[in-house]
C-alpha cells in the first residue's frame, strides 16, 4: 500500500509520519484513491485515539501523507510476548473503543481494524491507524459530491478487510455497519487476552469459514482467572449476529469501562503454568488460611452484614426501562420499558426468567397494589416539557384501564390499595394524600411519592426551586415536612427499606454517577452501593431484595455547518448545546455529566469538529455577536459572568437583588446589551434588560412572564406567561406589548426570529426533533425541519437549539437512555 518514512517538520519543528504512495503505483486510479481516501476519512475524526492527519499532498508522481508520529510499538508487537495483563489489557481495550465510537459517530467504519493497525506509545495512549479500507456508511450531502470516506468497494459481494480480523458478514460480502468493526474488535480482545487468534485456520478458506460457522474456543477455557464480565463483552462483541453485538459502539465502551472499575488488574495464575503454580503453593496456602481466618473474625463480629450482593440481570433487550416494581407475591416483577425503538409498554415476568410478557399496555407503571392492581400513567410517551398524564387503574391479571385523574405527575398506592398518594400541579407542584387533600406545595417541583409501610408517611423528591438542589424528604398525614438529606444535583428513584426505619434513593451530587444511598428518619445518611455508573432504584421487596435499573445516560450535540454533513459535536458524556454563531462556525455547549464537573462546564468548538476549548466552570447562554465573549451563570452564588473566548480575564454582570435563571438568555445585536432571566424579591420571575457598559438592569416584562429571543434589529424581545397561548413583542426601551401571531402549542419552545425577521422558530421536543416556523404576516404555521440523530437506540428526546442566520447551519441536542433492569440480593 505504501511505504512510512520518519521526517522532521523544518517549520514547527516536529518529527512526523511520511506515508508514501511509490511512484509504482501513481497511475493505478484504484490505489489513488484509496490512498487519498485513507487521509480524509482519518481527517474527518478528530479524537485522541485516530492518529491526526497533517497534510495530502503530491510531489511530482508521488503522493504522500503526512501524519503525527507515534512513538511506541504496534498491538501487534505487544502480543509477541503472549496475553497482555488484564489491567492494561483493559487501558488499551477502552481507547480502541473510543475512537472507533467516534468513527462511527461520524459514520465511519474502519473495516480492517487488527494488531497492525493499532499503536501504543510509550505513554500508554492508543492511536488507530490506517482508514484506507474506511466505508461510510450515511451520506455526507444530497448529491454525493462531497463524500470523502466512500470506499471503492463497498457493494455487497466483495470482500475487503484482513482475513481473520473480518466480521461474518464482511467475510460473507454482505453489507456491513458499525457492528463489524465491534466483531473485529472482539477478535482482537479475544487475542488479547488469550495470545490466541480467534478464528486461526491453516488456510485463508478455512479461516473465513470459521468466521461465518463457528465459535472460538472460549475465553474462559483457555484463562479461566480472566474477569467473566470481560469474557461477556468478548462474546457479545463476537456474536454471529450484527443484532445481537452492541447497539452503540459507545456503550461498548462504557461496558469496559465498568470492568476496568470493578476489577484490580491481578490476573489469577492460569491452568497453563502448571510449574508456575506448583511454585506459588505454599504460599497460596499460607495466604488463604491468613484470609480464612480474618474472614471468620469479620463474620463473627459482624455477623447480620451482607457479604458481596448478587446481581442477576432481568432484561436483555435493547432501549430503557423507565420503572419497575415487584408484584404483591414477590416473585414476579411488572416494569415499564422503550424496547428497540417502540413505545413504551408495561411487561411482566417471573424472577430468575430472562422473558417477558408484554400486558398489552403502552403506558407509563407507577405503582403496583397490595391487591395487584396497578397504578399507570397515559400517555406513554410523555415529552420533557410536560411529563404529566391520565391516571388510571388496571388489574394485573387483564380489563380496561379505569381513568381516575388527569394532570398526574407521580402516584403511588397506599398499603391498603384504596387509596393514593398523587403529585400534580396547579400553579404549583402539590402533593396529595388521598387524592384531593394537599399535604405540601412547593415552588419547584415534586417527584417519586411513597407511602410508608404503616400509611403514615409519604417519602418523596423535592427541587425547592428552579435552580435549587435536590432533597429527599417526608411529609405527614397532617402537612408537617422534613428535609432528610438535601444538595443532590439528580435523584432517581426512591423507596422505604423493608422495616420502615430508612429510605433508600439514588442520587448523585454532581454529574450522573448516580450511588445507592440511605436516610433515616432522623437524618442520618450512609452509603449503601457504589458503581461506575448510575444505579437507580425502583422498588424494595418485604425480603429486602432490590430492584434496580442500571443506567447509562448520555447527551450529546449534532451540528451541521452550511454546505457540511451532520457530525457529532460531542466532547465528554454530557454535551448540551446552548448557542451558535450567527456564521454558524462555532457552538456553544456545556459538559453537565461526570465530565464536567460539579459545577459543570463550558466550551466553545468548531463546527468543522476542530477540538473544543473549555473556557470555565458553570452554564453557558448565549454567545456575543462578535463570539468573543459568553454569557455564563455560575452557582454558589448564582451570579451571571462574560468569559472570554479567547485572550482576556472573566467579567462579572452586576444584577443586584437578582437572581438570575439559566432560561431566556441573549445577545442584542449590537453586543452591548444582554437579556436575561430572574427572580427579585417581592416578584415572580421576569426578563431584564442590562447595558453592560452600565450594569443597571431594567425589567423588560411584567412579573410572571419570560422573554425568549431578541429580534433581528433589536427592537423588541419574544415573552409569555406561564398560562398564555401566545406570544407577545414587548419593546426593548419599554413600552406597551404587542400580539404576535404565534399560537403556543404543547410543546413548543420558542426559539428566536429566523435571520430576516420574516418568521418565527418554535422547537418541539420529540423524537425526532421538530422545528416549526411561523409567518409573523400571516401566522401561518409550518413544519421546517426534523432532525434526528442517526443511531435511534435509547433516545428520549431531540431538541433543537439553534440555527444560523441563514437558517442552513444549526445545532440540536439529543437525550440517550440505555439500561437494563437488575435484581440484587444481599444489600444491607
Amino acid at each position: 500500500m505504501g511505504e512510512v518514512y520518519l521526517a522532521r517538520d523544518t517549520r514547527l519543528g516536529r518529527e512526523v509520519a511520511i506515508k508514501v504512495l511509490p511512484a509504482a503505483f501513481a497511475a493505478d486510479a484504484g490505489r489513488l484513491k484509496r490512498f487519498e481516501k485513507e487521509a480524509r476519512a482519518a481527517s474527518a475524526l478528530n479524537h485522541p485515539n485516530v492518529v491526526t492527519i497533517y497534510e495530502i499532498g503530491s510531489s511530482g508522481s508521488i503522493s504522500y501523507i503526512a501524519m503525527e508520529r507515534v512513538d511506541g510499538k504496534t498491538l501487534r508487537e505487544l502480543l509477541s510476548a503472549g496475553p497482555v495483563p488484564t489491567k492494561t489489557l483493559l487501558e488499551i481495550a477502552i481507547q480502541i473503543v473510543e475512537g472507533l465510537a467516534r468513527a462511527h459517530e461520524a459514520g465511519i467504519v474502519h473495516r480492517d481494524l487488527k494488531p497492525e493497525n493499532v499503536m501504543v506509545a510509550k505513554d500508554g495512549l492508543v492511536k488507530i491507524l490506517d482508514f484506507r479500507l474506511a466505508k461510510l456508511t450515511h451520506p455526507e450531502s444530497d448529491d454525493g459530491s462531497e463524500l470523502p470516506t466512500v470506499s471503492l468497494d463497498t457493494r455487497a459481494g466483495v470482500v475487503l478487510g484482513t482475513i481473520g480480523y473480518m466480521s461474518p458478514q464482511q467475510a460473507a460480502g454482505e453489507p456491513i455497519d458499525f457492528r463489524s468493526d465491534q466483531f473485529s474488535f472482539g477478535s482482537v480482545l479475544y487475542e488479547m487476552t488469550t495470545g490466541k487468534r480467534a478464528f486461526a485456520r491453516r488456510s485463508a478458506p478455512e479461516t473465513l469459514a470459521a468466521i461465518i460457522r463457528e465459535e472460538p474456543e472460549s475465553v474462559g477455557t483457555i484463562v479461566p482467572g480472566s474477569p467473566v464480565p470481560l469474557r461477556w463483552i468478548v462474546e457479545r462483541c463476537l456474536a454471529k449476529e450484527p443484532r445481537e453485538r452492541y447497539a452503540s459502539t459507545m456503550d461498548l465502551a462504557l461496558d469496559l469501562k465498568s470492568v476496568r472499575g470493578h476489577s484490580s488488574g491481578v490476573v489469577p495464575v492460569s491452568a497453563r503454568e502448571p510449574g508456575l503454580a506448583r511454585k506459588l503453593l505454599p504460599v497460596a496456602l499460607l495466604v488463604a488460611g491468613f484470609l480464612a481466618f480474618v474472614g471468620l473474625f469479620a463474620v463473627v463480629r459482624s455477623a447480620k452484614r451482607s457479604s458481596t450482593p448478587h446481581f442477576q440481570q432481568l432484561t436483555f433487550r435493547r432501549g430503557a426501562v423507565l420503572s419497575a416494581r415487584f408484584t404483591p407475591d414477590g416473585q414476579s416483577v411488572v416494569y415499564s420499558a422503550r424496547w428497540d425503538e417502540r413505545p413504551t409498554e408495561i411487561f411482566s415476568g417471573l424472577l430468575g426468567s430472562p422473558e417477558s410478557r408484554p400486558l398489552d399496555l403502552k403506558a407509563r407503571l407507577l405503582s403496583v397494589s397490595s391487591t395487584g392492581v396497578l397504578a399507570v400513567l397515559f400517555p406513554a410517551d410523555a415529552t420533557p416539557i410536560d411529563p404529566s398524564g391520565t391516571l388510571a387503574q388496571v388489574s394485573l391479571s387483564g380489563g380496561a384501564p379505569r381513568v381516575l385523574l388527569n394532570g398526574v405527575f407521580g402516584a403511588d398506592w397506599s398499603p391498603d390499595g384504596k387509596e393514593f398518594a398523587v403529585v400534580g400541579f396547579s400553579k404549583r407542584f402539590a402533593l396529595e394524600f388521598p387524592a384531593g387533600n394537599v399535604l405540601y406545595q412547593t415552588a419547584g417541583s415534586i417527584s417519586y411519592p411513597r407511602v410508608s409501610q404503616d400509611g403514615t408517611l409519604v417519602a418523596f423528591v423535592e427541587q425547592p426551586s428552579t435552580l435549587g438542589l435536590l432533597s429527599v424528604a417526608v411529609v405527614d398525614r397532617n402537612g408537617k415536612a422534613r428535609a432528610l438529606s438535601t444538595g443532590y444535583a439528580d435523584v432517581r428513584g426512591l423507596a422505604w427499606s423493608p422495616r420502615g426505619d430508612e429510605i433508600w434513593f439514588s442520587a448523585a451530587a454532581s454529574g450522573n454517577a448516580r450511588t445507592l444511598r440511605a436516610v433515616t428518619l432522623s437524618g442520618k445518611e450512609r452509603i449503601i452501593y457504589e458503581v461506575p455508573e448510575a444505579l437507580d432504584l425502583q422498588d424494595i421487596s418485604r425480603d429486602g431484595k432490590v430492584l434496580a435499573v442500571h443506567s447509562i445516560d448520555r447527551s450529546g450535540v449534532i451540528g451541521r455547518r452550511a454546505g457540511q454533513a451532520e457530525r457529532d459535536l460531542s466532547w465528554l458524556d454530557g454535551s448540551e448545546s446552548a448557542d451558535l454563531s450567527g456564521d454558524g462556525k462555532t457552538v456553544l455547549f456545556g459538559e453537565r455529566g461526570r465530565g464536567g464537573g460539579a459545577g459543570s462546564s463550558i466550551y466553545v468548538r468548531g463546527t468543522d469538529g476542530s477540538p473544543a476549548v473549555r473556557l470555565g466552570s458553570g452554564t453557558p447562554l448565549a454567545l456575543s455577536p462578535d463570539g468573543k465573549w459568553v454569557l455564563a451563570l455560575s452557582q454558589k452564588p448564582t451570579s451571571l459572568s462574560l468569559l472570554p473566548t479567547g485572550a482576556g480575564a472573566p467579567q462579572r454582570v452586576p444584577h443586584p437583588g437578582l437572581v438570575p435563571l439559566e432560561v431566556g438568555a441573549a445577545f442584542f445585536p449590537d453586543g452591548r446589551r444582554i437579556l436575561f432571566a430572574a427572580e427579585e424579591n417581592g416578584h415572580e420571575r421576569r426578563s431584564f434588560v442590562e447595558d453592560l457598559r452600565e450594569g443597571r438592569p431594567q425589567p423588560v416584562t411584567p412579573s410572571g412572564v419570560l422573554a425568549w429571543a431578541v429580534s433581528p434589529d433589536g427592537l423588541f424581545v419574544a415573552g409569555s406567561g406561564p398560562t398564555e397561548p401566545n406570544l407577545w413583542r414587548y419593546p426593548a426601551e419599554g413600552g406597551q406589548r404587542e400580539p404576535m401571531p404565534v399560537l403556543l402549542q404543547p410543546g413548543d419552545w420558542p426559539l428566536g426570529w429566523s435571520g430576516d425577521g420574516k418568521f418565527f422558530l418554535l422547537s418541539n421536543l420529540g423524537v425526532p426533533g421538530r422545528v416549526f416556523r411561523v409567518d409573523l404576516s400571516s401566522g401561518a404555521r409550518s413544519l421546517w425541519k426534523e432532525l434526528m440523530p442517526v443511531d435511534p437506540s435509547g433516545l428520549f428526546a431531540v431538541e433543537p437549539n439553534r440555527f444560523s442566520s441563514d437558517g442552513e447551519s444549526y445545532v440540536h441536542t439529543y437525550l440517550r437512555r440505555h439500561s437494563d433492569l437488575f435484581l440484587i440480593e444481599g444489600l444491607r
